[in-house]
């Protein structure tokens, strides 16, 4: 019997290659220390299925995200906290296919949706739980202080966490709408004090949202063992993410200040993302004066 020596492409278009795995190391914890330790930064991107988890990581993209934006712009919600754990799985599930299909090397982080994690330490572990059986590396969920016991319960356990202060979405409303936070010197303080006690608890990623870039850029210094992600936060954080209809200019609403349109001088969504990841590794995103504050 004759074996054809390549798979036929399926009948819905074939997925990309995935980055030359002799060139790129599968990206884990230790894998960023590293990064974070030579000064490379990290590039995040959010992905909600199949293909375009498997572009991200054809495009050279470290980290992708399984945000909760997805009730925003794939399910046209006006906030995240429509979206469910059922929902937040199923789209975990699509793009860690996707990632696995192509050999992919990106790391896969999945957000606790609203409501998932509040009630209790235990709640949060088994909301975390079906999440990394949907195929995430690690869970992020939103707030400091008293988020961080339920941190440090999920630590504890073998779950890798990512922090996220800031604005934080899933709470929007409390905070008065989508405003620029740990602006004056007591809130500055306050994200200060929750970004420690956040890494004391173990989490080892921290997502900046529209955070001062000086306060941002202050942060990571004083933070070696939790990489900053940075979204509106300038250009001092570890890393870089941004909602993946935004950079292609595909936003149903207003495009944010701290987004640019990559899409806009690339002859496709592959060199667009891969636009994307060289502009955070050189520094010429985020340009401080025009996407933060």
């Amino acid at each position: 019997m004759n074996i054809p020596a390549t798979t036929p492409g399926t009948p819905y278009g074939t997925l990309p290659p995935a980055s030359p795995l002799p060139q790129r190391k599968p990206i884990s914890l230790p894998r960023l220390a590293q990064m974070r330790e030579a000064g490379e930064k990290i590039t995040m991107l959010t992905a909600y299925d199949a293909t375009f988890a498997a572009v991200a990581d054809a495009a050279g993209v470290e980290c992708i995200l399984v945000g909760d934006s997805l009730g925003m712009v794939c399910q046209g919600l006006s906030s995240t906290v429509g979206v469910t754990l059922e929902t937040m799985c199923y789209h975990m599930a699509s793009v860690s296919r996707g990632v696995r299909r192509v050999q992919g090397t990106a790391w896969l982080i999945g957000d606790l949706p609203f409501g998932s994690y509040g009630e209790s330490p235990e709640q949060a572990l088994r909301s975390a739980t079906q999440l990394m059986q949907a195929g995430a590396h690690m869970v992020k969920l939103e707030g400091g202080g008293w988020i961080t016991p339920t941190v440090r319960f999920l630590v504890e356990r073998g779950i890798p966490v990512c922090a996220h202060l800031g604005l934080t979405p899933q709470t929007v409303h409390a905070l008065g709408g989508y405003r620029v936070q740990g602006k004056g010197n007591e809130a500055a303080a306050t994200l200060r004090r929750h970004a420690l006690e956040l890494q004391d608890a173990g989490a080892e990623m921290l997502v900046l949202e529209m955070v001062p870039a000086q306060l941002a850029a202050s942060l990571t210094l004083e933070l070696p063992r939790c990489h900053t992600i940075g979204i509106g936060a300038g250009k001092g954080t570890a890393g870089q993410v941004l909602v993946l209809h935004d950079m292609l200019g595909v936003n149903l609403g207003k495009m944010p200040r701290f987004v640019r349109n990559f899409m806009e001088d690339a002859g496709s969504i592959k060199d667009a993302m891969h636009a994307y990841a060289q502009a955070v590794k050189n520094g010429s995103f985020p340009d401080d004066s025009l996407h933060a504050w």
